[in-house]
């Protein structure tokens, strides 16, 4: 194999700049095919990307035989039953975030992952990304000390312009997505304490929702300990008034701080009373920078940016501190 011909599955919203175009700007990477259950709409998006073929069927896109990897850009809901019909075809995967409904889901994912010979790779595509990679040089570099604790907080107003506005609103529909913007949110935010300070060892939390606007928790709050002592702890509200709004995560560790705000562009390092200010341009295809650590992955270039084990973990969380 010396380049991965991809097949999209779901080219919807997140497809149109995030993502889909970036899977032709990647050396050794090409966009052979996209699907989408409505075939006006694939038809759309193929003759707008300039992708040679569109289908309305998986199955279709899936027996194409140049394609030898799949993007799964569906909601949630049809992660499971896409990625395992992929893997039967042992055509690699990259699989969007939240990795499945839930982590029991997301453990099928990874037993089917035993018996094919396809690659898989999650995307929780910041850890790719200039930004969020200075950040993780700098705790590895002890830059603050050793770390002690980590706090997360997102709160958005009902209306938070951060999730796209989509024609059925599927985030607040569980069956769907799961849950709530907290599962369409959080996985970037426990996806990077992951990668930034290590793997968890046990998690409590609690979900409510009080504003009663659709059928999904609104405010999830919840504590980590990682496995390395590492304490963490997370709050989410998505119905505070705009003046409320907040995105950070403040690592703090014996020397210093960082804080950073997970879908801004700055970093402030706090260390002996001195603050260090960082800004960072993220790419115009954010998913780009992944996109091509996983065409190298399963290229067998360089080691796996996300695998599914690190998934798993993520899901974990997600249902400890939402159900």
């Amino acid at each position: 194999m010396n380049t991965i011909n991809w097949g999209i599955i779901g080219c919807g919203d997140v497809t149109e700049v995030k993502s889909g175009p970036a899977f032709n700007k990647v050396e050794n990477s090409s966009l052979v095919a996209v699907m989408r259950r409505n075939a006006e709409k694939a038809e759309d998006y193929a003759k707008r990307h300039k992708v040679p073929f569109w289908y309305s069927n998986a199955d279709d896109l899936l027996h194409h035989k140049d394609i030898n990897s799949i993007y799964i850009a569906t909601p949630p809901s049809n992660h499971l039953e896409y990625t395992l019909k992929a893997l039967k075809f042992n055509k690699n995967v990259y699989l969007e975030k939240p990795m499945a409904l839930n982590a029991h889901e997301a453990k099928q994912i990874y037993e089917a992952l035993k018996s094919s010979k396809a690659k898989l790779t999650v995307a929780h595509y910041r850890r790719q990304l200039p930004m969020f990679l200075k950040v993780k040089q700098l705790v590895d570099d002890n830059e603050i000390g050793a770390i002690r604790c980590a706090d997360i907080q997102l709160l958005q107003p009902l209306n938070t312009d951060m999730i796209t506005v989509t024609e059925d609103n599927w985030r607040t529909n569980k069956s769907i997505s799961g849950g709530g913007f907290f599962h369409d949110l959080a996985p970037h935010q426990l996806d990077l304490i992951y990668y930034f300070l290590g793997d968890y060892k046990d998690a409590h939390g609690f979900a409510v929702n009080q504003s009663k606007t659709y059928n999904a928790e609104d405010v999830v709050n919840g504590i980590i300990e990682l496995k390395n002592g590492v304490q963490c702890r997370g709050l989410w509200a998505f119905n505070v008034n705009d003046s409320s709004s907040k995105d950070e995560l403040t690592i703090y560790g014996s020397l210093g701080k960082i804080k950073l705000s997970i879908f801004g562009n700055e970093i402030e390092i706090t260390k002996k009373g001195n603050v260090k200010n960082l800004s960072f341009k993220h790419p115009e295809n954010i998913q780009q920078p992944m996109i091509e650590a996983t065409v190298n992955y399963f290229l067998s270039k360089q080691d796996n940016p996300c695998s599914a084990y690190e998934g798993i973990r993520i899901m974990e969380i997600i249902d400890r501190f939402s159900t």
